[in-house]
Parts: C-alpha cells; structure tokens; sequence
C-alpha cells in the first residue's frame, strides 16, 4: 500500500499538510520501505502561516515543499475545529530530529548537519555519534560565506547523505534547503531551527507539563520576554481561529 496516499492530509489558511497519530506512525512514513523519502521536511505553525502569507517567496517554498507537519498546537487544534474527525497530534521538530536521529543511528542512514556556531555543531556531531551511533557524513556550521554555498552543496552531494538536517532559522533554511536540494535531490531535507540548541542543552525546553498542555510558546515567552512582539502579532491568527477562516 502506498503509505503517501493513505496518509490523511489536511489544509489550513492554504497550507497543505501531512496529520500523523504519534511519532512512530511518522517515522514509518518518513522510513517508509527502509528507504528515506526524498524531498523536503518543513514544520507547520501559525507564525509560520503568517510569514508565508506576508512573503511569496516564503509561500512558494510552502507549497512546494513535500512534507509539512504540524508542529504548532495552534495548527493542531485548527485541524481538529476544521476537520472535526481529524486525529492529529502536535510533534515538535525537536522532538521529530532526535528520533529521526535515532532511526538514523540503528539503521546507518547517513546524515549530513548545517548549522549553528561551529562549537555548538561540534557538541551535536559528538553527542549524536555517542548516543545514537548517528553515521555524521559532513557538518557545516551556520556562519560561513554566501559565495561558498556552491561548495557545500558539492559537498553535500558527495557525502552521499540521505538526511540533511538545516538549523538556520526561517525562512533563511527554507532558501537554503531549496537551493542545496536542485542541486543534490537524493536526500530528505529538514529545517529544525534552535534544535541544536535544545539538543546541546544550551536552551531549555519547557517542563514536560507545559509541552503536554500545549504552552510551550507560553513558558518561552515567560522566560524570554522579548518575544512578546513576536506572539502579539499572533493575534491576527486567532483571529481567524475564532472567526472560522481556517
């Protein structure tokens, strides 16, 4: 059976996504036949709904990326009040990398790393390596110049990577996946923003408590006030929660 098509999907504000039960339902999909699917992995919120709206470059990537997912509770629950026999949960990208690494790690999968600052990204290759035996076929760190992007995607491409794994932020790894997959199509591509961060213990995730009830967004802006911009612009999506323009 062709798992692509009996996965449901699910479109909001526009935004085509994939809906999965669990994490393990997920990974079958993404390791589907023990092969990696190919093409590009982008997590869902409502910011980034708001971005791509505001942005036809940022909406073009959007579309054309193959795999989006809910990450946001916000865009879990606009599931559920849009399609209401939907069964949809929220899966974090952090939560999504360190299983994929995992995966990668039991069944060799290469992966190649871009990202962060050099000390940062030489703390994930180590801890990956020694926690999931992850086979770390190329790492390049996030500051390096914009005429050498040709040269990691060269590089990129000749490591054989069957995961590529972009923590830029967005929409900075949205163009830069886009770029590096004409150039090398043969992997999966994956934007995790401050995963390394979370990975490497250098920022700290909500408790358990608060990721459960869905206030993740909540406990960062308690403890890191100077986002409340950046969640006050998130009104103009609850409005249209509340309005039922989903």
């Amino acid at each position: 059976m062709d798992v692509t098509a009996a996965t449901p999907q699910y479109q909001i504000r526009g935004v085509t996504l994939y809906g999965f039960h669990h994490m393990a339902q997920f990974l079958d999909f993404l390791f589907a036949g023990g092969q990696v699917r190919q093409g590009t992995l982008i997590a869902i919120n409502a910011e980034k709904i708001l971005a791509a709206e505001q942005s036809r470059e940022l909406n073009e990537l959007l579309a054309n990326a193959e795999f989006k997912y809910a990450d946001g509770v916000s865009i879990v629950l606009s599931i559920r009040k849009k399609y209401p026999q939907a069964q949809v949960s929220r899966i974090a990208g952090v939560d999504l990398w360190q299983a994929m690494m995992a995966r990668a790690g039991r069944e060799g999968t290469p992966v190649f790393l871009i990202g962060g600052n050099k000390n940062i990204l030489d703390e994930v290759v180590a801890k990956a390596k020694k926690q999931w035996n992850v086979n770390i076929v190329g790492a390049q760190d996030g500051y390096f110049p914009l005429a050498e992007r040709d040269a990691l995607f060269t590089r990129v491409a000749a490591s054989g990577a069957k995961i590529v794994t972009v923590a830029l932020g967005s929409p900075k790894q949205e163009l830069l996946m886009r770029d590096c997959k004409a150039a090398y199509p043969s992997a999966l591509y994956m934007g995790v923003g401050g995963t390394y961060d979370v990975f490497t213990g250098h920022v700290k995730r909500a408790p358990k408590v608060w990721q459960n009830l869905g206030l993740e967004w909540l406990y960062r802006l308690i403890t890191q006030p100077s986002r409340w911009r950046r969640q006050l612009r998130l009104l103009k999506y609850l409005n249209y929660y509340c309005r039922g323009q989903l």
